[in-house]
């Protein structure tokens, strides 16, 4: 209460000074100027009024609570007769009628038994989403309402008795419906104080407003005419419990959210150092990732005269990942990251590379024979075995080697050439090998790939997997990804990884994606129309096809030939590609405009600014599969950060590569709305998920 001594105190003691002196401050500021005085006064509660019901307008698309529209819709009727309350006052110029305190006394009490009606209601009523669209029903009822009393107030026909008496007072009945308001004003003051569905501070508010009304009511029980300076108190207390009223309302619709909105943008901020190690260092292992290093190395090439790069892979790590898992395969790499820690100094930098391999630079190198004794030494620190899962595993690595500058003057070209010795090393006896120029014939390979990659579109060997994306809540598959495959005539399937690459290089990818556009809506359409389900589809953009100045148009087109809904397609970008803001929100409006939805990829591994991601226009944020996997037992601050995130910037969050059922669990706990990965389905063709769902409806049934 010490911090409200004032807004109590003071106007209990201007109560007391107008009983107690209210003879000698009759008309105190002189009775031509009571007019305007109340004129000021009232303009100021109609202005508060229709600010709160304006504001209230504003806020319900955003708020969406149905105690917010109700607030707005009762203060839209309380200004409109507060309004005619003062348009009729004694005193005023001629409006419809001659002013008198009978229309006067009976607009003010409609709206002194409305707000306490009202707001008594209100806040009894159980907290509900509302829509957008019902501000103009519950606005138009309030219009209605207060059109009636304005028929029974201005009907020639007197209806209603008088309030008020010139020269003797108010009248036995307008003290009644006085007492009457101040009693359910009692009663809301009551339950807002033991009610904990509303919030301290728009409580105190409330309270606030609450006692400034009650004061009024017993002051204008008792004034004798518009000269009383207890009449003039009354309205003062109306103004000022309008004032606090206003106050709850844009605390509880904009300050408090703005509030928690800084709140997370502090959080997000004060884990930015979190965020840089993250984007500089690998997940699984903390060693930091292939730009970093490259960095490194070139501060350290221009240091030193000689430097070497050793390139080493885990191998048959994709067969022992296919065979025991991914928690396997992870395991023995945090296990060889472990030793090779020991290879590590303040000399030598020990990283991780974008496809798996462990990169070790060594500067000051003098020869090749104290590289091969660095190799040596690491070949006997994965001579024991490792433990992993109640398994003794023996892994072998591929070393790859390259010296700077016999093999390249730059960081680029010594992780190229040492890659390259590297996949090479494999079908050595010790798996250690240098690089040399004729290792260059894997090249050439890579061109017959590129070669008949021109060929697959026309050949029909391309084809299209999806993956489902499922509803947290009800396990329902609400859309797919599109996935590209590609299934060689003699090489049988070849991975993606092998070719989208090359055909990003290469520009390929352009008529690629553009056929993946047509053949995923065109199938999803089809399905639609044939099983009579509702489905969207998720089509990944390459950078080249995003820096397309036509793609709005390419899609638009495709849209129009597949007859498919915009609403059902969603195009996925990476961080990567929003660097470019200007062009990136360019494009993105004109792909908006389509009506179709734009999700960011594997966000929190990429770049995005949090301070100009709320200036995009997308509808969706994929948390990227590095987080998931942390999921119980890693660091699951960043995941529920990038959820929060989400929800205050209304976006859909969807999690990849959820595996197991406890992060689908947790997951659900922090709000994710989808979520895809082996633990939902594999990627399959179209008609095996379509068969799923209706398995789902059948055993709903």
């Amino acid at each position: 209460m010490k911090k409200f001594r004032w807004p109590i105190g003071l106007p209990i003691f201007l109560l007391v000074i107008s009983f107690l002196f209210n003879k000698q401050l009759y008309g105190v500021f002189g009775a031509e100027n009571y007019l305007s005085i109340h004129l000021m006064v009232e303009i100021f509660i109609v202005v508060y009024s229709f600010s709160i019901a304006i504001q209230a307008w504003l806020i319900v698309p955003y708020v969406l609570s149905n105690k917010r529209l109700y607030i707005g819709a009762l203060f839209l009727s309380l200004g409109l007769t507060e309004l005619f309350h003062t348009l009729t006052y004694q005193g005023m110029p001629f409006f419809l009628e001659k002013s008198s305190s009978y229309s006067a006394t009976w607009f003010y009490m409609i709206g002194r038994l409305s707000l306490a009606v009202g707001l008594l209601s209100i806040y009894l009523l159980k907290l509900r989403d509302s829509v957008p669209k019902n501000r103009y029903i519950a606005y138009g009822l309030s219009l209605v309402y207060t059109i009636c009393w304005l028929g029974i107030i201005y009907s020639p026909k007197t209806f209603l008795p008088s309030l008020f008496i010139d020269g003797v007072g108010t009248s036995q009945m307008k003290n009644g419906l006085q007492y009457v308001s101040a009693f359910i004003q009692l009663l809301f003051v009551a339950y807002i104080w033991r009610s904990k569905n509303v919030q301290k501070k728009e409580a105190e508010m409330l309270v606030l407003g609450s006692f400034y009304l009650i004061l009024g009511d017993l002051v204008f029980t008792t004034y004798i005419n518009v000269y009383d300076f207890r009449a003039m108190l009354g309205h003062l207390f109306q103004l000022t419990s309008y004032y606090f009223f206003l106050k709850a309302l844009h605390h509880t619709s904009v300050e408090e959210p703005f509030e928690l909105l800084m709140e997370t943008q502090e959080e997000l901020e004060s884990s930015q150092d979190s965020l840089r190690y993250t984007i500089d260092h690998d997940e699984l292992t903390g060693l930091p990732k292939l730009h970093f290093i490259e960095t490194k190395l070139a501060e350290m090439l221009n240091i030193h005269k000689k430097a070497a790069v050793l390139m080493m892979e885990v191998d048959r790590l994709k067969v022992i990942n296919e065979s025991f898992g991914s928690k396997f395969a992870d395991q023995i790499i945090q296990g060889v990251s472990k030793r090779l820690s020991c290879v590590e100094s303040d000399k030598r930098v020990l990283g991780k590379g974008n496809n798996g391999e462990f990169i070790l630079i060594v500067p000051t190198v003098s020869n090749r024979e104290e590289v091969t004794a660095i190799c040596e030494k690491i070949t006997q620190l994965m001579e024991v075995h490792f433990p992993v899962q109640h398994h003794q595993v023996k892994v072998d690595l591929n070393i790859g080697i390259a010296i700077y500058p016999e093999h390249g003057r730059n960081a680029s070209d010594l992780f190229r050439h040492a890659q390259v010795a590297m996949h090479q090393a494999k079908h050595q006896i010790n798996r250690v090998l240098f690089y040399e120029k004729n290792m260059e014939k894997c090249s050439e390979q890579k061109m017959l790939l590129e070669h008949d990659l021109h060929k697959a579109l026309e050949n029909q060997e391309l084809y299209l997997d999806y993956q489902p994306q499922i509803d947290v809540r009800t396990g329902e598959i609400i859309s797919v990804e599109a996935l590209l495959r590609w299934k060689h005539p003699t090489k049988g399937i070849i991975s993606p990884a092998d070719f989208i690459p090359i055909a990003e290089e290469s520009g390929l990818i352009v008529p690629i994606g553009e056929w993946v556009l047509q053949q995923a809506c065109s199938q999803v359409k089809k399905c639609q129309e044939d099983c009579q389900l509702t489905i969207g589809v998720s089509i990944n953009l390459s950078i080249r096809q995003f820096f397309q100045h036509n793609l709005a148009h390419t899609v638009k087109r495709v849209l129009a030939e597949t007859q498919l809904h915009p609403a059902c397609l969603e195009l996925e970008i990476t961080e990567s590609m929003t660097m470019d803001r200007k062009h990136a929100v360019e494009t993105l409006c004109e792909l908006k405009e389509l009506g179709i939805k734009i999700a960011i990829d594997d966000f929190g591994t990429g770049y995005s600014s949090i301070a100009y991601l709320k200036d995009l226009p997308i509808d969706t944020l994929k948390i990227d599969r590095s987080f998931v996997m942390q999921i119980p037992t890693g660091d699951t601050v960043l995941i529920s950060m990038i959820i929060s995130l989400a929800k205050h910037l209304n976006l859909t969050i969807i999690a990849e590569g959820v595996e197991e059922e406890f992060q689908w669990e947790f997951l659900s706990r922090e709000g994710c709305n989808l979520i895809q990965g082996y633990l939902c389905g594999r990627p399959m063709p179209l008609h095996q998920i379509i068969e799923t769902i209706h398995f789902q409806q059948a055993a709903q049934i």
